[in-house]
């Protein structure tokens, strides 16, 4: 790295959520306090009046229900002010349409960020990207304001809501009934059992009738769809 370039460093899953008060589209906010209580997903794109960031708040503003259904609040963030933020969102209502989608109205907080202060704090500011955009870095966040899960994309790669939707599916999951989630997990399909931690253990688990062990250490268990959707949709 270039040493005139600044270095900046980003929190890391298990830390808690830097603390901020920011003037957002929806009015202030002191985070993460004000999202106690709620999972949350703070991402942030390079800059309004772009082609990739208005498909992406098009589909986030779209799937806001789904989200909030799974006890999810959404804030958005990028390196422009209040007033770019509030005519970039008037543009999408009143001109934009995509995949079927139009007149979306997006009602999640978008951050006034100029300083880059936010940016800097959860190291959304890859030098060797852009010093001076965002790159599309998303942050899943519990409701005690711990850091779960991070995804980061380039400026050039939309994201795959599919696959945010999925994160916070699967985080809330683990966390219910004490299991993992293997490769390409959906609600519904096997779940994963923690590896046995002694040879006791580990000939239990082989004799199990209610698990499918192949080998001592990768157990999977069925865990019911509606099970997992209802104990999950139902907290809200």
């Amino acid at each position: 790295m270039n040493q005139d370039q600044e270095f900046f460093s980003m929190p890391r899953i298990g830390d808690a959520a830097p603390e901020f008060k920011a003037v957002t589209t929806q009015g202030d906010i002191n985070f993460p306090a004000d999202y106690k209580g709620d999972w949350v997903i703070l991402f942030s794109h390079p800059a309004d009046f772009t082609p990739v960031c208005t498909s992406e708040f098009m589909t986030f503003a779209t799937m806001q229900d789904q989200f909030a259904e799974a006890n999810c609040k959404l804030v958005g963030l990028s390196i422009d002010g209040l007033y770019s933020h509030i005519a970039w969102l008037r543009s999408i209502k009143e001109k934009i349409e995509y995949k079927g989608m139009k007149e979306v109205e997006v009602t999640f907080p978008l951050i006034e960020d100029i300083s880059m202060n936010v940016a800097k704090k959860y190291g959304m500011i890859q030098p060797n990207e852009d010093t001076t955009k965002a790159v599309r870095a998303v942050f899943f966040i519990d409701p005690k304001g711990i850091i779960r899960a991070i995804i980061y994309y380039p400026l050039s790669l939309g994201r795959n809501f599919d696959e945010l939707y999925r994160v916070i599916i699967a985080l809330q999951a683990a966390d219910e009934f004490g299991i993992a989630t293997p490769a390409d997990w959906q609600p519904g399909d096997d779940v994963i059992i923690g590896p046995a931690g002694s040879c006791g253990t580990a000939k239990d688990r082989m004799e199990d009738q209610e698990l499918d062990c192949k080998e001592w250490y990768f157990c999977t268990k069925k865990l019911d769809k509606d099970l997992v959707l209802d104990t999950i949709l139902k907290k809200k």
